[in-house]
């Protein structure tokens, strides 16, 4: 998922129009980009224009901030929220692409100018959300009726108000300067961390041969138990090997900062004040939900330790591990696809030759025009900010123009590790009434072609992509009039219903059969391999739930605790108390460990990675609703469109799906879904 919103705002730095004026030539940032759909002109983007742009974007932002404060008509919507709204127009496009380009085509130059534009947004957005001034502007029109507001509108004012409450605009002058340098502080050790894991991953890459997105499929296959245990010590030590990517002390540091500034905004910890506006609304919601999803899934995975362990047992009969070997976290991959192969008679080589990555994408595509209408054509010509970039005209049924969609899919070592859906540019609707219309990209880190085959993906890398374009979907059909709201600017544990919602398609056995075709024959992929694949879906998943759930316990956990409860602490020691409470067990360790917890440490996600659990009750429980009516339901269709995807977060969540379904969720759908009855 991309950035914040909070991410691109605004810092103390009020330059005169004048600098505006003289930055402008040859910086592209500040001149109007003459290219098809207005894409950013990557070509003529350098490294050393990102800081003055952004330096100029301020002094422009600034400026249409103080003409709002200095106006002397009474308040309204129009005159205070809307121009907001439109401000920072320069901010925007430089922000949409130096985060995206810092995190996919990353160099020491990019990382430089990140580290300093990272701390002057964070400075920019306290400036604008500690202005009493304008808050006693915003406030205004919030206190005032809002009868003649329209409930996107209300719920764009509410979202503005609410975000001054959160960045500390109650607060005293020496409380708001604190906030300020404890935001300040965290944006560098945000980037930090980010650039430390990149460095780790590839140090990993260098030492086996493989990248990190390679990890689980190489020791699902690698028959070599001293190979695998030494790439599990690889992986799972990233940013701990006491070199100078090590993230320990970093961690301790971003979480005691964190704690203090939920301290100063009156909350008992970092965790209670993240919930204070989601779905969730509480940690002890979220530690209730999580425990019962653990305890099901400990329980099963018990069940898949002793399966394998009865092939491995074998084995030591027939001589090829010594007496008393148990299955270790290292063997876990290998060992479940060989209980898969029995069980099912499947492994990934038997899948991999029917899910060539282009094909898997073109199906992608023709789901999206099966379900929803929509039409998706390669537009090449178009700029670029790497040559393995694919460019997509996306338009409705009726020929509307729905925006541009880009795909970026291969691994690379300047790329962060994961896969994720980002804006270049959000949907809204300009000053003069304009439907602004999206332009967003798909990462992934998906294994590269080779002399004799193409790029293959495996059962999982086939979920991701239709899970990235979920969130694409997400932001593409969204039909707002403000940024605030448009897209994917929903709750952070509602987002993801609609990326996993997206899954749902992947392995339905018609749809299927309109994008696995093997790379070589042209083979339709056959119904008895289909079966195969069907059958196994909820293989396993007593260790995918718990890794999952591990990781968000943990996140949880971590911020939980006060300043004074952090003083001292030891990362590790920590880890492992927090993992023998929740009784994972030792085969299985979090999907993600401290150290190299981008979700939590530099993506947003902090006290927030429950939230792929959490709305997968959501996704699930919709999809069985389309699975009652009817899985391509086109009536039923068009009301999730309608209802979810056009209207972003123009509405509470849960009031948009009790809408749709006309009920709330039922829990039992995640369970059932990942057959941990």
């Amino acid at each position: 998922m991309r950035k914040p919103l909070a991410m691109i705002a605004a810092s103390a730095l009020a330059l005169s129009p004048a600098f505006v004026v003289s930055c402008s030539s040859g910086n592209p940032f500040l001149e109007e980009w003459d290219t098809p759909y207005g894409m950013p002109p990557f070509e003529k983007i350098s490294v050393e224009h990102y800081l003055p742009a952004i330096q100029a974007g301020i002094a422009q932002q600034t400026a249409e901030i103080e003409a709002i404060k200095n106006n002397k008509e009474t308040p309204s919507f129009a005159n205070v929220i809307a121009p907001y709204e439109l401000s920072g127009e320069i901010l925007s496009k430089v922000v949409g692409v130096l985060y995206n380009v810092s995190e996919t085509d990353s160099n020491p130059e990019i990382d430089k100018v990140m580290e300093k534009a990272a701390v002057i947004l964070s400075e920019h957005e306290d400036n604008i959300f500690m202005d009493s001034a304008f808050f006693a502007k915003v406030k205004a029109v919030y206190d005032s009726p809002q009868q003649s507001l329209t409930r996107e509108q209300q719920m764009t004012l509410k979202k503005i108000y609410k975000r001054f409450e959160r960045n500390g605009i109650a607060l005293g002058a020496a409380d708001q300067d604190t906030l300020k340098a404890i935001n300040s502080r965290l944006a560098a050790l945000s980037q930090t961390f980010g650039t430390n894991l990149l460095s780790e991953n590839n140090a990993f890459k260098d030492e086996f041969g493989i990248g990190i997105s390679q990890y689980s499929a190489e020791m699902a296959s690698c028959p070599d138990r001293d190979r695998r245990e030494r790439m599990f010590r690889a992986y799972s030590s990233r940013g701990n090997n006491g070199n100078a990517a090590d993230n320990n002390a970093l961690c301790v540091e971003i979480l005691k900062l964190r704690a203090r500034k939920a301290k100063l905004l009156g909350f008992d910890n970092f965790a209670q004040y993240q919930l204070d506006d989601k779905m969730a609304g509480s940690p002890v919601t979220v530690d209730n939900f999580l425990s019962e999803i653990m305890a099901a899934s400990v329980k099963k995975a018990g069940e898949e330790i002793a399966d394998m362990q009865k092939v491995m047992d074998r084995e030591i009969a027939a001589g090829k591990l010594p007496k008393g070997t148990k299955i270790q976290p290292w063997d876990w991959f290998y060992y479940a696809e060989k209980v898969r192969a029995e069980k099912y008679a499947l492994d990934e080589e038997q899948t991999r030759p029917y899910f060539k990555l282009e094909n898997v994408r073109d199906g992608v595509f023709s789901t999206a025009k099966r379900i929803y209408g929509v039409s998706i054509e390669e537009e090449s010509g178009l700029p670029v900010y790497n040559p393995e970039v694919k460019t997509f005209k996306v338009t409705d049924s009726d020929g509307y123009f729905l925006g541009i969609f880009m795909t970026d899919y291969i691994l690379r070592p300047s790329k962060r590790g994961g896969a994720w859906m980002n804006n270049f540019r959000d949907q809204y609707t300009d000053a003069k009434g304009r439907d602004v219309r999206p332009i967003i990209v798909n990462v992934c880190n998906f294994s590269p072609a080779t002399d004799t085959e193409p790029s293959l993906l495996t059962i999982d890398n086939v979920e991701t992509i239709f899970h990235e374009f979920g969130h694409a979907l997400h932001g593409l059909l969204t039909r707002c009039n403000y940024k605030e709201v448009s897209g994917t600017s929903v709750a952070r544990d509602f987002v993801e219903t609609f990326s996993q919602f997206n899954e749902n398609w992947a392995f339905q056995k018609d749809i299927l059969s309109s994008y696995a075709k093997h790379y070589e024959t042209g083979e339709v992929i056959p119904d008895s391999l289909v079966t195969k694949i069907l059958l196994s879906r909820k293989f396993n998943q007593g260790f995918m739930t718990g890794e999952l759930c591990a990781a968000s316990i943990l996140d949880m956990k971590w911020h939980e605790l006060t300043e004074a409860e952090l003083e001292g602490i030891d990362v590790q020691e920590f880890e492992k108390k927090v993992c023998r409470e929740m009784n994972l067990p030792d085969e299985i360790i979090p999907r993600y460990r401290t150290t190299y917890f981008n979700h939590i440490f530099n993506s947003g996600y902090s006290a927030g990675y429950y939230s792929y659990l959490w709305s997968e009750v959501l996704d699930k429980d919709a999809f069985e609703y389309f699975e009652k009516v009817g899985v391509y339901d086109k009536d039923l269709a068009l009301k999730f469109r309608q209802t979810f995807l056009e209207r972003g977060g123009s509405e509470e969540p849960m009031v948009l799906y009790e809408m749709f379904r006309g009920a709330q969720p039922d829990p039992g759908a995640l369970v059932r879904a990942r057959g941990l009855e």
